[in-house]
């Protein structure tokens, strides 16, 4: 896939850390930066889903809930 070129700012201390991590792991910062951004889009995706989920269940099993409360 074609990468693209950003830009933002970003706080000193995070852009040291992240350029120390990147060192240490042996990989780019550009490729840490799109396996964060990555996987922050997923989770942020599914996150809903999930709360919905709870929601259905916890609505299910409202009286075990409750009995269990006791």
């Amino acid at each position: 896939m074609p990468a693209i070129k950003v830009s933002s700012k970003v706080d000193e201390h995070v852009w040291a850390e992240l350029r120390a991590l990147a060192e240490e792991s042996h990989q780019s910062v550009s490729g840490l930066l799109t396996e964060a951004i990555s996987e922050y889009v997923q989770r942020r995706r599914i996150r809903p889903t999930v709360l919905e989920h709870l929601d259905d269940s916890i609505e299910q099993n409202r009286r075990l809930g409750e009995l269990l409360a006791r």
